[in-house]
């Protein structure tokens, strides 16, 4: 007959990967939906893509250092896509304004657009680090 502790540590081991196997499976299925093509044949990821790569020459040296320090608290598995859905987002203002070079005001906009509200405190607290005058940000804070 199995020990008791033996059998406790199996209910144990069965719960904890069943939970891992879950967490994995929701990180799954959001990278799926986020892959189907919506309406006009593209999906959000294709998107991301492609106003990444139509904005690739308007980055200038100083635009990509901010960048890299606005994505540094992101723990460095997640880093590149956080990095790359910001790129995005700020490639869509960046196309829709027709700007030709991405300044440091679209790359705060496109920041504030693309991070949750409970990631703008690491925000705020750089621009004020830079002193950067954060009132014109309000709206998107």
């Amino acid at each position: 007959m199995p020990n008791e502790y033996f059998m406790w540590f199996m209910l144990f081991w069965s719960v904890f990967i069943f939970v891992l196997m879950s967490i994995g499976g929701y990180f799954m299925f959001r990278k799926f939906l986020k892959k189907m093509p919506k309406a006009d044949g593209k999906s959000i990821l294709d998107w991301q893509d492609y106003y990444i790569e139509q904005t690739k020459s308007l980055w200038d040296e100083e635009g990509k250092a901010f960048l890299e320090e606005l994505v540094e608290p992101v723990p460095s598995l997640f880093r590149d896509v956080a990095r790359d859905k910001i790129k995005g987002k700020i490639g869509e203002l960046a196309l829709e304004d027709n700007a030709e070079l991405i300044t440091r005001d679209y790359i705060i906009k496109g920041y504030c657009l693309a991070t949750p509200k409970r990631d703008h405190k690491f925000l705020v607290k750089k621009l004020t680090e830079k002193n950067i005058d954060r009132s014109a940000y309000s709206q998107y804070l």
